[in-house]
């Protein structure tokens, strides 16, 4: 007589295999990427002066609700020149929004942005931009979307710019005596 229990039955073997495979899915979400050997105490020494800062569609739009000029704004926030970048996904994702929002789309298309092609499948602005500054550690991130913030500072050496009080905030911006010691 076979008990139930017995690892030899058919519904035995597949339920163990089941559990192993939960396991296995359990330990990898457990896994912690690894860090840039870059960062140092979280400082980022890709940064320098002329700063790239990486814009999303919703900054551009509080930008444009607050009254303040982009590249004048970044640049007296940071007090060195700046670069705004802007990527496909943001450029697609101002499009989508329609004509409310053309002055923010004419915005982005000015001559002083640098645009970043992006060959990923989909056009979700918000994994565009985390996927990129996990892979290149040379921006600074201009948002005032809450959860994108949140998903950004898990990476380590991003800044965040965001607007507060009708003018830009930075956020974990070395300061530049330390970093350079």
């Amino acid at each position: 007589m076979i008990k139930p229990s017995d690892p030899r039955l058919k519904e035995n073997v597949e339920k163990a295999a089941k559990k192993a495979e939960k396991e296995k899915q359990l330990e990898e979400k457990k896994r912690i990427p690894q860090v840039s050997a870059a960062m140092f105490l979280a400082h980022n020494k890709d940064l320098g002066p002329p700063f790239r800062v990486l814009v999303d569609t919703n900054f551009i739009n509080f930008s444009i609700q607050n009254k303040i000029e982009l590249v004048q704004g970044m640049m007296d926030c940071l007090m060195a020149k700046c670069i705004p970048v802007i990527t496909d996904c943001v450029l697609a994702e101002l499009e989508k929004l329609g004509p409310k929002y053309r002055l923010a789309l004419r915005i982005a298309k000015d001559p002083r942005f640098e645009r970043l092609h992006c060959d990923h499948s989909g056009t979700y602005a918000d994994d565009c931009l985390v996927q990129r500054v996990s892979l290149h550690r040379c921006y600074v991130v201009a948002t005032c979307d809450r959860d994108l913030r949140r998903r950004i500072r898990k990476v380590p050496g991003i800044p965040l710019m965001y607007v507060v009080k009708h003018r830009y905030q930075i956020e974990r911006l070395p300061d530049a005596g330390s970093s350079f010691h």
